[in-house]
């Protein structure tokens, strides 16, 4: 069963808010993601985009894969 998560692979703390500016979750949510049932998961991720906007964090795009050389 494959965990639902809202991680693009931009993994940066916004050190003002806390809040990741890939995806808005904090460190301790990021940490305990895995462990959390799946209504827990939607809680927070229904409340992504309203405390990113009240932060004043523009969400940042997921970084494109790069071609192996």
């Amino acid at each position: 069963m494959s965990i639902e998560t809202p991680c693009i692979a931009v993994c940066m703390l916004d050190p003002r808010s806390g809040l990741c500016f890939g995806c808005g979750r904090t460190m301790p949510e990021i940490a305990r993601w895995p462990r959390m049932d799946g209504a827990e998961r939607v809680t927070i991720m229904a409340s992504l985009p309203g405390r990113m906007a009240e932060a004043g964090l523009e969400p940042l795009r997921p970084r494109k894969p790069t071609a192996a050389s």
